[in-house]
């Protein structure tokens, strides 16, 4: 650890921002030069990597963008910036923890980790409606309940009081986080929805008897002492009142002024529905309303919301599968003491555009520069590459389509095999750790593949089998479901009518009944793989997790598969089904491929395991009759470092003392300490080496578990003695 301090820097080849600096802009031209400038790189880091979820949301800002067309009244949704259209007919949409779907799925995935409930019994419907208007309007009414507090504190506190400007930070912030609503109508219609369901129905949700008028009253005693409800009197000022003090009258008129200073287009009917949102008042519940009117908007504010929602969840959805695939990359590492904290560089550009022949040279003057030094520092030791093209036969071809059937076009842009085999083949010298996996739909999910099986997977990565970089490719199967495609409906609520004594009423037919599908939202396992592997890097990690843990060593040499360590670092996502079937596993062990996850039901020290956990960790090496673990790789490279790094770049004399028995060279040093889960050499192991003084190479053989794996490194003629 005191040679090389972290062994988890991982890169993600993804685009997440378009608008955001990438890797290709800020490395530049570099005709002529070998490496890039410290300063280079710290300019690099700044720009692209990240050591938290919410430092990623801060740097990249991930946002969908909107506009409307005026032709077929329809708004439209992108995930770039539209070219040739005035700034001010685009909305940014930030998509951050605040948006509505993000929130949801987080608190969904929160939720099912808390109560490891496998998909087929956990209640989806419970927190899918967290994007119906109904569920916004809760959001806002919290948000007011907070905002009348401060503003109460606020109006109370002498003006150069500490405590008032204290509270008016907090204000200033909630008011900011109100206003990004202003200029954004689509953010309004779920107010406008709620707002006039509240009107009409008085906000109870329940619907009045079809044959009563509504007439709000008051309760009193007649002479008799009776008890009577009477028509309220009418309130005849036309003033926005509230029944509390001027302090709310102050909070109206802020609200008003607010939103007359930020909205570029004021509407008199949005600024009467903000204020009512953040400030209920008296005369939103007065009976005088045109009903029709009032219902004919309600309905025609429920369609367009309902189509629009659905327009946006399928273009935002590969942007936030990507999203929270960082946040499970982050959230795998768990732990009190961050030691080895994982950090991900991200290349902010499409893979396809970095494999091109003349960008090439810009990643490889990169690696070379943070991968072939003795400085470890900025070392990228893992990657990522999700969403992999995976074509899927079984389509029948039909002469005519009979009934509506699904529609099996891609869902949404993927990375062909061939960028993939173009960045292996050009990193591999630089010895990166890809881990990637397929893209995301319902075919490469757990419960596809416990019925399925895995061969189509084996098939689809037999050409990267037997190569130069094949222990650097590491296949993740199978990806998470967040939400299956056959629960993803959510009722976002129903339409109105008029009924026959003119009051509005919510309908119970089912065609009124607004309903839009996500058609299920995934995580690729290829954010997991990596974060869980960056995560057990940190001897911390392993210390809290699998206990028999050495701090003065990295997680390079765990063996996740042996004995119980997968069931003592689970990741952090609950079971999603009962488990493979035993033809299923023992295809698996036959052919111990790839880097698979588990849904089974186990227990280690007597606690049940209701997360999923690892099953197997193989790269594409093999040996001709199965894979080879992952961690091997990771042992051979840090080796090579510790090597490279103690004999001075190869040095024959200090390679030779490096193997020495000596009780002070790093071989010794590791052999006294094999006890512990992350030694580097442990029982079983052995590492050797022999000199080929002819053509200048040391070969250095790595045994683990009786099975040896070769090492290769040009030494350096040095004949002087060591001191």
């Amino acid at each position: 650890m005191e040679i090389i301090e972290q062994t988890n820097r991982t890169i993600l080849f993804e685009e997440i921002n378009p608008e955001k600096l990438d890797i290709l802009t800020l490395v530049g031209d570099v005709k002529g030069l070998e490496g890039l400038s410290d300063e280079k790189i710290k300019e690099i880091n700044e720009a692209l990597e990240v050591k938290s979820f919410d430092e990623f949301l801060d740097k990249f800002s991930p946002v969908i963008y909107s506009f409307y067309n005026a032709a077929n009244q329809k708004v439209l949704y992108t995930l770039k910036k539209p070219e040739n259209l005035p700034e001010n007919c685009i909305t940014e949409i930030p998509i951050n923890k605040q948006n509505d779907f993000v929130k949801m799925l987080i608190t969904l995935i929160d939720a099912k980790s808390s109560q490891g409930t496998a998909n087929v019994d956990f209640k989806f419907e419970n927190l899918l409606d967290m994007i119906s208007p109904k569920k916004v309007m809760e959001d806002i009414r919290q948000s007011r309940k907070e905002i009348n507090y401060l503003y109460n504190q606020y109006d109370k506190l002498d003006e150069e009081d500490p405590k008032k400007l204290d509270v008016g930070d907090k204000l200033n912030y909630m008011f900011e986080e109100a206003s990004q609503n202003y200029n954004n109508i689509m953010a309004m219609l779920p107010l406008a929805i709620e707002d006039i369901k509240t009107r009409l129905l008085l906000g109870s949700g329940e619907q009045q008897s079809a044959n009563e008028v509504l007439q709000i009253g008051v309760l009193s005693m007649g002479d008799n002492g009776e008890l009577k409800i009477i028509e309220a009197p009418k309130n005849e000022t036309t003033a926005l009142m509230t029944l509390d003090d001027k302090a709310n009258t102050g909070l109206i008129t802020a609200f008003e002024e607010d939103y007359e200073e930020v909205n570029q287009t004021p509407s008199g009917y949005v600024k009467s529905l903000v204020v009512r949102t953040f400030c209920p008042l008296p005369s939103t519940m007065q009976s005088e309303v045109d009903v029709a009117t009032e219902v004919q908007n309600y309905n025609t504010y429920l369609e367009f919301y309902k189509n629009a929602k659905d327009d946006f969840v399928k273009t935002v959805k590969p942007l936030v599968e990507k999203i929270i695939g960082v946040k499970m990359y982050f959230d795998q590492y768990a732990v009190k003491n961050k030691e080895m904290q994982p950090s991900l560089l991200v290349t902010n550009t499409k893979l396809d555009m970095l494999v091109k022949s003349n960008n090439l040279p810009r990643l490889n003057t990169y690696f070379n520069t943070v991968n072939a030094k003795n400085d470890f520092t900025n070392t990228v030791w893992f990657g990522i590459v999700p969403d992999v093209s995976m074509e899927f036969g079984g389509k029948v071809k039909l002469s005519r389509e009979r009934f509506k059937g699904n529609q099996h076009s891609n869902r949404h842009e993927t990375n062909t095999m061939e960028s993939l085999v173009i960045l292996l083949n050009a990193i591999k010298d630089y010895k990166v750790q890809i881990f990637f996996s397929f893209e995301c739909r319902e075919e490469t999910t757990f419960s596809h593949i416990a019925t399925a099986g895995i061969d189509k997977f084996i098939d689809k990565c037999g050409d990267l089998v037997r190569k130069d970089y094949s222990e650097y490719a590491i296949p993740c199967i199978p990806n998470f479901t967040i939400i299956p495609k056959d629960k993803s409906g959510v009722i976002l609520d129903n339409k109105m009518t008029v009924n026959q004594v003119g009051a509005a009423e919510l309908s119970t037919e089912k065609e009124d009944l607004m309903k839009l599908w996500l058609e299920g939202v995934y995580i690729s396992s290829s954010y997991v793989a990596a974060g869980l592997m960056a995560a057990w890097q940190c001897p911390e990690f392993l210390r809290e997790t699998v206990k028999n843990a050495d701090k003065a060593y990295p997680g390079v040499r765990f063996d996740v598969e042996a004995g119980d360590n997968a069931l003592k670092v689970p990741t952090t996502l609950a079971k999603e089904i009962s488990g493979f079937t035993n033809n299923i596993k023992s295809m698996i062990n036959r052919r111990n491929f790839g880097f698979i996850f588990s849904s089974e039901n186990a227990q280690v020290g007597g606690k049940d395991i209701k997360k999923i956990t690892v099953y197997k960790a193989r790269s594409l090496a093999s040996n001709g009759d199965e894979f080879e673990p992952a961690y091997k790789t990771t042992v051979s490279t840090y080796i090579e470092r510790i090597l490279r790094f103690s004999s001075n770049d190869f040095k024959q004399d200090n390679i030779v003392w490096f193997f020495s028995k000596n009780p002070s060279s790093q071989k010794s040093m590791w052999l006294s300490s094999k006890s512990y889960v992350n030694s580097i050499i442990q029982a079983g192991d052995d590492i050797n080496y022999t000199i080929d003084d002819k053509n200048g190479l040391c070969q250095i053989d790595l045994t683990f578990n009786g099975n040896v794996k070769n090492l290769e490194v040009a030494i350096t003629k040095n004949t002087a003695a060591r001191a």
